[in-house]
């Protein structure tokens, strides 16, 4: 009897203490301890770094077009530049489910949020589900639009891949650069910024190719090229911006943060399989060329591979 009734006040003092545990770092209070106050510092470095790198990435994918006449391997209908291109669609698509994703089901299933409705309803995969949806969605209606507006115009066509492919990287873009920028986790961040470098990277070289047939004045040019540069780092800013708001490890980050990632996880498995590998896997090039199109194949599984290996120290 002595030894059931100790159990049960041990029992009763555990009632007691964990609420007030589970409390203390869903208020905020967590961020007082040694590991909180080495993460934020850390996650701002990564963010600054982040928006100097992905820049450069898109400033540089911009200009290859241009420098692709004089250094053919830099041209982007090479043999060499398809591998490099899924590589890179691999590294985006595994960033996306096994980097942001899992995190975003982390801060949307946290016990600190209300039981209803943010652990009654698997508002990630939601999230994720519409994001990519209305990614195609928007692309399909600016498509349409440019169309209809350009019908009469002789470079119509060429009008068209170049704003299409403008505002739809905006949109996917700035919503990507703010769930970084929100994002408190380096382990986050770090393939993250892999991911937007190497998107930036392919999208500026597509848009710098539609730039080059246009052939828009220099001033034109220099401001598209500057403005799709500019756009995820801009969003990067308005996510830490953001991130300042609110307390770290409340509720409302916890929702801002999973939110964000779950809609950046979408957009970025949508980019990666439609954008890039269905464009570049299914064209001429690569199905009349067996030896190219596994090569390709392997490359994608490689890029996905490197990112995936990251997650064992994260």
């Amino acid at each position: 009897m002595t030894k059931l009734r100790h159990y049960g006040y041990f029992a009763s003092l555990c009632l007691l203490i964990i609420p007030v545990v589970v409390f203390a770092d869903c208020s905020g209070e967590a961020e007082a301890t040694e590991a909180g106050q080495g993460h934020k510092p850390q996650a701002l470095k990564l963010k600054v770094a982040a928006i100097a790198f992905v820049l450069f990435a898109g400033a540089m994918g911009v200009g290859i077009p241009i420098l692709g006449k004089a250094i053919p391997c830099l041209n982007p209908g090479s043999s060499l530049f398809s591998i490099i291109k899924v590589f890179a669609a691999g590294v985006i698509l595994a960033t996306g489910f096994i980097h942001v994703l899992p995190d975003a089901f982390e801060s949307l299933t946290s016990p600190c949020l209300k039981e209803n409705p943010w652990r009654m309803f698997p508002f990630t995969g939601f999230v994720a589900t519409v994001a990519a949806i209305g990614t195609l969605i928007s692309n399909r209606v600016i498509t349409l639009y440019f169309v209809l507006i350009n019908v009469l115009n002789t470079n119509s066509f060429v009008c068209t891949l170049l704003q299409v492919l403008e505002l739809g990287t905006v949109v996917h873009s700035i919503i990507i650069g703010i769930s970084l920028g929100v994002s408190g986790s380096p382990d986050t961040i770090r393939p993250l910024v892999a991911a937007l470098a190497f998107y930036q990277f392919f999208e500026g070289i597509g848009l710098g190719g539609c730039i080059a047939q246009a052939n828009f004045k220099s001033r034109a040019t220099a401001v598209m090229a500057l403005f799709f540069s500019l756009t995820t780092p801009i969003g990067v800013a308005i996510g830490i911006g953001i991130s300042n708001i609110y307390t770290e490890n409340s509720p409302t980050a916890l929702v801002v943060e999973g939110v964000l990632n779950a809609a950046s996880a979408g957009i970025l498995i949508y980019m990666s399989l439609v954008d890039m590998l269905v464009a570049e896997l299914m064209n001429s090039k690569l199905q009349s060329n067996i030896r190219l199109l596994a090569g390709a194949n392997l490359s994608v599984l490689l890029g996905a591979g490197c990112i995936s290996l990251l997650a064992i120290w994260s």
